[in-house]
């Protein structure tokens, strides 16, 4: 009889991991982050690289497609030649109205924070991208555009 309880308990407590886990695992904050480091690789939250800052300073997905440029008045300019706003050297973007839309932090010697407009944390960008910190609002941004012709 004790070895069925011990059994059950067992039962019990994995059960409970595996629910808890399964809640985890949905939509977080966390899923949505971006990393773009010292390369130039862009990076999601599980290290998947989902595109690249190639040697003339264009954002690239993965298949090599153009994704935007900034020229040199800071202007972020998409694929098809549209302004998509304007990006500052400190990191700050903001969209072609004005609004602020991403800030960056410094986090340490090397790497600094990208934030929302409310302060979220969206991922981080080694200090020598900082200009592409908006890379991770434009891939967020095509990649819910991509999912919503699905």
């Amino acid at each position: 009889m004790k070895k069925l309880k011990t059994i059950f308990v067992l039962l019990i407590i994995f059960l409970a991991g595996t629910v808890s886990n399964s809640h985890a695992q949905g939509v977080s904050p966390q899923s949505k982050k971006i990393a773009i480091d010292a390369k130039g690789g862009i990076h999601n939250h599980l290290g998947t690289k989902l595109g690249y800052i190639d040697k003339d300073n264009i954002v690239r997905n993965n298949k090599g497609q153009k994704i935007y440029f900034i020229d040199k008045s800071g202007n972020v300019i998409d694929a098809n030649g549209k302004r998509l706003g304007k990006a500052e050297k400190n990191g700050n973007f903001y969209n072609t109205q004005g609004t602020s839309v991403i800030t960056v932090r410094d986090k340490d010697a090397a790497m600094c924070e990208i934030l929302d407009p409310e302060g979220h944390t969206m991922g981080t960008v080694h200090k020598n991208y900082k200009l592409h910190a908006c890379a991770a609002h434009c891939l967020m941004l095509k990649e819910k555009k991509d999912k919503a012709k699905i």
